[in-house]
C-alpha cells in the first residue's frame, strides 16, 4: 500500500523530542488516514562527541555543555520537566544519565528493518527520561529490544559491530544539508516541516493539508 511519509529527526536524549513525539503522536492517533501515513525516525546528535558519564548529574553536564551555572540548569530542566507533564510525561531529569547516543541511534536503524521502529523510539525516550537508564550500555539496550520482541543475539551481533553506523551518519548529513539547527524537526510528504515541539493543533493541521496534496499527486 501506498503511503505518505512523515520523517522525524530526533535525539534520544533530547527532552524536547519526546514532548513533540507525544504531541505528534496524539495528532496522527485522531487523523482519519492514520493507516495512509508511514513514519520513519531520522537520526540526529545534539552532542556527537559526549562522552558517555553514567556518574554525572545531567545539571552539571547541561551547565557545562551551555556553560551557565547549575541553578540555571537545573531551572531548565525544571521547566521541560513541567512541559513534559502538560502531555503526559514523567521527567526524572536528576536520574537521567549523561550518554553517548550513537549506538541508541544504530539500533533505531536495525529496527526499522524489523518493522518495530516506532516501539523502539518510544521505549527509549522512557528509558533515559524516566526510568534513568544508560542509553550507551550494551545490556541494557539488549533487554529493550526484547522488550519489543527483537531477537536477541541478532541485536547483540548489530550492536557489537558498526553496522548501521553509515545509515546514522547519513541521517546527520542530510539534516545538516536541509539547514537543520536542532530537533525534533518534522518534515511531512518532503513538503512540510515543523521545527520543535510544536502544539499538537499544527502537527493535525499539517497532516491534514500533506495528506491533501499527497492523495492528489497519487
Amino acid at each position: 500500500m501506498n503511503k505518505m511519509k512523515v520523517e522525524i529527526w530526533s535525539d534520544v536524549m533530547c527532552p524536547f523530542c519526546y514532548i513533540g513525539k507525544k504531541r505528534f503522536d496524539t495528532a496522527l492517533e485522531k487523523f482519519p488516514h492514520k493507516d495512509e501515513v508511514d513514519v520513519e525516525w531520522k537520526s540526529y546528535q545534539l552532542n556527537p562527541h559526549l562522552t558517555t558519564q553514567a556518574d554525572k548529574n545531567i545539571n552539571e553536564y547541561l551547565a557545562e555543555h551551555k556553560g551557565i551555572s547549575i541553578e540555571e540548569a537545573r531551572s531548565l530542566n525544571e521547566h521541560v520537566t513541567a512541559m513534559a507533564a502538560e502531555v503526559g510525561l514523567t521527567y526524572k531529569m536528576d536520574e537521567a544519565v549523561v550518554a553517548n547516543s550513537f549506538m541508541a541511534h544504530r539500533m533505531t536503524h536495525f529496527a526499522k528493518t524489523k518493522g518495530k521502529q516506532s516501539e523502539l523510539e518510544e521505549l527509549l525516550f522512557k528509558s533515559y527520561f524516566t526510568e534513568g537508564k544508560n542509553i550507551d550500555d550494551l545490556d541494557t539496550l539488549l533487554q529493550i529490544g526484547e522488550e519489543i520482541g527483537l531477537d536477541k543475539n541478532e541485536l547483540k551481533s548489530v550492536l557489537e559491530s558498526n553496522q548501521f553506523a553509515e545509515d546514522v551518519q547519513k541521517d546527520v548529513y542530510e539534516a545538516h544539508q536541509v539547514g537543520l539547527k536542532g530537533v525534533p524537526f518534522f518534515v511531512y510528504n518532503n513538503q512540510y516541516g515543523i521545527s520543535g515541539a510544536q502544539p499538537k493543533e499544527l502537527f493535525e493541521q499539517t497532516l491534514q493539508q500533506a495528506y491533501d496534496e499527497w492523495k492528489k499527486e497519487t
